[in-house]
């Protein structure tokens, strides 16, 4: 039986790599070979020394793409990339390749292992992205246009953009800091996404002032532009204000603080930007209910 390489809308056989048949509505079912520093960077990922594949684990995966084990004494790493550039100089593809990483890549086999799981995609599709391919969460390929650059396949693989969109993040935060986000700039991410705030409440009130005198204005007790509800109960009253002081604290807290430090001297981790960007999030998601 042939193995294959499958895609969202067609499956590759290796054989294809031989005899170059062709599939309806496709022009050429042979995946381009990977350059060998791109070919190391993926073995490397795959076969961590930590937490990649085990020796055991690689043996079973070649013979299941069919690719010859040519330095199964050699560490993980380097066995799989001697297999790899052996293979694909012989058929000139990657096809038998992509028949490895797509069943290492099985989200069965992380079961309970959902963070491993995302982590080495996303490392594998920075690379995949050189030959126009990506791998994604349903373990099938898709073609996508073809990286050039580094900075193009980090791109097509940001991890914190997929955690953003995985927790649902509001569409505004990607409006406004989509370049910074896609290069994981936390500090400009951060700083970009408070702005859209304050640019909303302007656009929804028609004021130019900004900071805390803009939420103040804008939430007032007494008449205010914006509301999310309609102010009837002290629960309502709590509410709307709660939201002013969360519009204020993010401000003195995040935008006034990266706007005044360099970013040399504003380190935000990974982590905070997750936080900080998720509670931008909820003040979009409330002021979509304002009435």
């Amino acid at each position: 039986m042939t193995e294959v390489v499958v895609f969202e809308n067609a499956i590759f056989p290796i054989l294809l790599c031989r005899n170059k048949t062709k599939i309806k509505g496709m022009a050429n079912t042979r995946r381009p070979m990977f350059d060998a520093q791109i070919l190391e960077g993926l073995c490397k990922t795959i076969a961590d020394t930590n937490n990649g594949l085990t020796g055991s684990e690689i043996e079973h995966l070649l013979a299941n793409a069919r690719i010859n084990d040519v330095d199964p004494a050699n560490t993980k790493w380097r066995r799989l990339f001697n297999a790899f550039v052996g293979w694909q100089n012989s058929n000139q593809c990657s096809n038998a390749i992509l028949i490895f990483i797509q069943q290492a890549m099985m989200p069965v086999r992380y079961i309970g292992k959902e963070e491993l799981f995302h982590d080495r995609r996303l490392e594998v599709n920075k690379r995949l992205a050189f030959i126009g391919v990506e791998l994604k969460e349903n373990g099938k390929f898709t073609t996508v246009e073809a990286a050039t650059t580094i900075a193009e396949a980090e791109q097509k693989a940001n991890r914190l953009k997929h955690k953003l969109e995985s927790r649902n993040t509001h569409v505004e935060i990607f409006n406004y800091c989509k370049s910074e986000l896609l290069v994981e700039n936390y500090f400009h991410a951060v700083f970009e996404a408070t702005k859209s705030v304050a640019d909303r409440l302007r656009k929804m009130t028609g004021l130019n002032t900004d900071g805390s005198t803009l939420a103040d204005t804008v939430f007032s007790t007494n008449h205010p532009l914006v509301r999310i509800n309609n102010m009837l109960t002290q629960t309502d009253r709590s509410e709307h204000l709660g939201l002013c002081y969360l519009i204020k604290g993010i401000f003195g807290m995040i935008r006034n603080s990266t706007a005044h430090e360099p970013k040399i001297s504003f380190v935000i981790t990974e982590e905070e930007a997750l936080d900080s960007l998720t509670t931008i999030s909820l003040i979009h998601k409330k002021l979509d209910k304002a009435i």
